[in-house]
């Protein structure tokens, strides 16, 4: 008999955040960078419903501006340092962050949208919950 145990909304989130399947937390969300899988590899859940959009970007700006104009101006205000120094720190982390930050939060707002059932999430789930309450009767 199949494992009919849906999960939290914060384990789907942390399933979202490590980039693997919302349902399962076995098959990996993306087939490429930030192209999410139409189905989960392990568990066949349908993924192509999300509606990610433009947020992930947003959010990862907000993180990454905060963090770095945080430190630029602790910097800026503690050494003075000259503006090559700035460039030589700041680029590359506004990079690194950003491009780290990219995929964990397109994964978690898409477990988001899974976990609340957004963009037709909840259509298979209500159907197999229909089909196990069925079988049990």
């Amino acid at each position: 008999m199949e494992n009919t145990c849906e999960p939290t909304t914060a384990t789907a989130l942390l399933r979202g955040a490590t980039c693997r399947c919302p349902a399962c937390g076995e098959g990996p969300l993306f087939r490429k960078f930030l192209k999410v899988k139409d189905r989960c590899d392990a568990c066949g859940e349908d993924l192509h419903h999300h509606r990610a959009d433009d947020m992930p970007a947003y959010i990862v700006m907000s993180i990454v501006g905060h963090i770095v104009i945080g430190l630029l101006l602790w910097v800026e205000t503690s050494f003075a340092p000259s503006i090559w120094i700035h460039i030589a720190l700041w680029v590359p982390l506004t990079l690194g962050l950003s491009l780290g930050l990219l995929q964990p939060v397109k994964g978690t707002i898409v477990a988001l949208q899974w976990a609340l059932r957004m963009h037709g999430f909840g259509a298979r789930r209500s159907r197999d919950s229909t089909t196990n309450l069925q079988r049990v009767a």
